[in-house]
């Protein structure tokens, strides 16, 4: 009679992720947090009030704001978008730019809020996650050329090389 050998739980297969999905799911994550911390702050005492009186914040609303507040809204939109369909040097330098330029963008929004641990806490997770971009995108992998393709770029110096 045989004894039986309890098998080992099975392994998870943990699959690279490749960095255009990690800012592209990162840049949805903005968006998502950026569009609930606006709903939920019109539950905020007096903002829906504010909004009927046609002001935000500090600001008139008018046809200029909005297509001003949508057209900055927009960037993070489309770089889901670009983030998966760029090639990976204009990909890598779009991501940090753009990121890097919402930082500011992100930090003003701390002072429009009334509840400042509610649109404190958004401002520090938006935050967060435009650093994973930074660095996913400072971080992208590179590869070192191997010898065919530097013969294939320059023939020349692979001649050179051949004839020594």
């Amino acid at each position: 009679m045989s004894t039986r050998q309890p098998l080992g739980r099975p392994t998870l297969v943990d699959h690279p992720i490749p960095v255009q999905a990690k800012l592209a799911a990162a840049w949805t994550s903005f968006m998502l947090l950026y569009a609930y911390v606006d709903i939920l702050g019109f539950y905020t005492p007096g903002t829906v009030t504010d909004i009927l009186d046609g002001k935000v914040y500090e600001f008139d609303l008018s046809q200029t704001f909005s297509t001003t507040v949508l057209t900055v809204l927009a960037v993070p939109m489309f770089m889901i978008v670009l983030s998966m369909t760029l090639p990976a040097r204009v990909n890598r330098t779009t991501n940090l730019v753009v990121a890097s330029l919402f930082v500011p963008f992100t930090v003003f929004n701390v002072a429009g809020g009334f509840y400042l641990l509610f649109y404190g806490l958004g401002v520090v997770l938006e935050l967060v996650l435009l650093a994973f971009i930074v660095r996913h995108a400072w971080t992208w992998p590179r590869t070192t050329p191997s010898e065919a393709t530097v013969a294939s770029r320059h023939p020349q110096s692979a001649r050179v090389q051949q004839d020594a």
